[in-house]
């Protein structure tokens, strides 16, 4: 038998091993006569006594000891202490676990076998540190390759040369509460578009309530994500399409009229904290009541001297989802109803009107009425979304609806100063050619242009919706997708299709957040630098 290997196989021969070509093995590809025990199929563990005394008396010069290791040997050299450590079988197994494991390193027979190096035990104690990137170390004593590498590109499709936006991303790096007040038309009158995009930012920032919803229903398909509504015993007047031609029509642009008995119910899906009503005061104004769950919360009376807006706020009760608000005396005049929470987060309003266009706001509000019903909702920013209606007609596009905007804009400035203002181009609109394929309509591209130009005119940001959302013909592939995208009037997006718009929009609004983080961080690092 070779000087320094020992094989002990079984006779088993339900072995997995048969006998007769474990002796073969051993004889012709290890070069060892085989020590054989009749037994188990792993005499090391089914006969550790025999395998003991097999293998007791073998003596290996230094040199055949270095370079050869058997399960024999381990278990000669360590049985004893192993015993005390832990059963007999279960240290045997270990220790023939590690004999497998080294067998092919000292073996050249078992050399494609090798399964791990020893030499690289020593690194799982001994991990390297590399230290910083000659870059970095370079970045840090120069305040302009530090500008340079905090530079980050403008969000696509949001044109903001001017930072108009840093109001608002300013509240949102503070906390606190920031307010978004979206005005737009029947996609917004929905709560498409703005609700995705409230979705997203409440939860990136914070849910801070539900917002403003008119008082009624006074389109079919109104609506307001996250609160059920219905109503009855409404006169309802529409900002631009009323008899009422005082232009006091709140803060979305419609006002309910309602004499004793008249109702509206909600029902919230998640609980709030506050819930404010807006009203008219005025002469002769009657009484309404605010109610949880059936409990009376208070009363409001909207008798005053003169026609100002009012605002009747209230604590609500824990866990309270139900809400009435309900004439009780006289006769009133209503415009919404705002839900709260408190901590920090986001409020978006929705704010839309059906078929409405931006004369809706350059004229049809009463100027001190609307200043005064937005400085009380406090908004951060204000977003201008139309155009969609006005494609329709290219004469007003290319006269005087590049005037409008820029009068809308004006006055949204004039009344909140220190807001932000974002113009927010309409989606695509498609109409069906002679040649029965569908394609944006004709003056969609001019007025999308001619309202970029009013953004940089205003100083105010200006977002390509339309451009944003895969531009020309855009419509006409979502009609065709499946599923389709957008209605037969190539107008109106079906859910899906808003929900893409609307993070879209707040997928630009939070590139931007992050170019501002950005700028505020180099501008601290380059004054740190100024010091030093």
């Amino acid at each position: 038998m070779a000087a320094g290997a020992v094989l002990l196989h079984c006779l088993h021969r339900r072995s997995n091993y048969q006998p007769l070509w474990s002796r073969r093995v051993a004889r012709e590809r290890l070069g060892v006569e085989p020590i054989e025990l009749d037994g188990g199929h792993c005499p090391h563990v089914s006969r550790p006594g025999g395998s003991r005394k097999s293998s007791t008396g073998f003596r290996y010069p230094d040199s055949v000891v270095a370079q050869a290791v058997s399960p024999a040997v381990f278990h000669n050299a360590l049985s004893q202490r192993i015993n005390k450590a832990m059963p007999i079988k279960t240290g045997l197994a270990v220790l023939t676990f590690i004999g497998l494991l080294l067998l092919p390193q000292y073996v050249p027979a078992l050399q494609k076998y090798k399964s791990f190096d020893p030499a690289t035990i020593p690194l799982v104690v001994d991990l390297p540190i590399k230290g910083p990137p000659t870059e970095a170390v370079a970045e840090a004593k120069d305040p302009a390759l530090r500008a340079a590498h905090l530079e980050a590109a403008a969000p696509k499709n949001l044109i903001d040369p001017t930072h108009e936006l840093d109001h608002f991303y300013a509240a949102l790096l503070k906390g606190g509460t920031t307010r978004i007040l979206h005005y737009g038309d029947s996609p917004t009158t929905g709560d498409l578009i703005t609700a995705d995009a409230r979705a997203a930012l409440q939860k990136q920032f914070g849910d801070a309530g539900s917002g403003f919803a008119l008082i009624a229903r006074p389109w079919a398909w109104y609506n307001h994500r996250g609160l059920e509504m219905e109503g009855s015993g409404w006169g309802i007047d529409i900002a631009g399409a009323t008899e009422v031609k005082d232009g006091m029509h709140g803060l979305g642009g419609a006002s309910f009229r309602g004499s004793s008995g008249a109702t509206a119910h909600y029902t919230l899906k998640v609980p709030h904290n506050n819930v404010e009503i807006a009203y008219l005061s005025q002469p002769d104004g009657g009484d309404f009541t605010v109610e949880a769950d059936g409990n009376v919360l208070g009363t409001v009376e909207t008798a005053a001297d003169s026609k100002t807006p009012g605002f009747a706020p209230f604590d609500i009760p824990n866990g309270a989802k139900k809400f009435t608000v309900r004439v009780t005396r006289g006769s009133v005049r209503l415009y919404g109803i705002n839900f709260r929470r408190t901590g920090p987060g986001v409020v978006y309003h929705s704010l839309g009107v059906n078929g409405a266009n931006v004369t809706l706001l350059s004229k049809s509000f009463n100027g001190p009425h609307w200043t005064a019903e937005l400085r009380h909702y406090k908004p951060d920013l204000v977003i201008i979304n139309y155009g969609t209606n006005e494609s329709g007609y290219p004469s007003f596009v290319e006269g005087t609806w590049g005037q409008e905007v820029k009068s809308a804009v004006k006055r949204v400035q004039a009344a909140l100063p220190d807001a932000s203002v974002l113009l927010m181009s309409p989606m695509d609109r498609g109409e069906r050619k002679h040649d029965g394929k569908i394609d944006t309509i004709t003056a969609m591209p001019s007025l999308v242009k001619i309202e970029a130009g009013i953004g940089q005119e205003t100083g105010v940001a200006f977002f390509n919706t339309f451009q944003a959302m895969g531009g020309p013909g855009t419509m006409g592939r979502w009609y065709s997708s499946e599923p389709r995208l957008v209605g037969a009037d190539f107008i109106h997006p079906m859910p899906a299709g808003a929900k893409i718009v609307g993070e879209l929009l707040y997928s630009a609004l939070r590139d931007g957040y992050n170019d501002y983080k950005l700028r505020q961080l180099n501008k601290a690092s380059v004054q740190t630098a100024s010091k030093e």
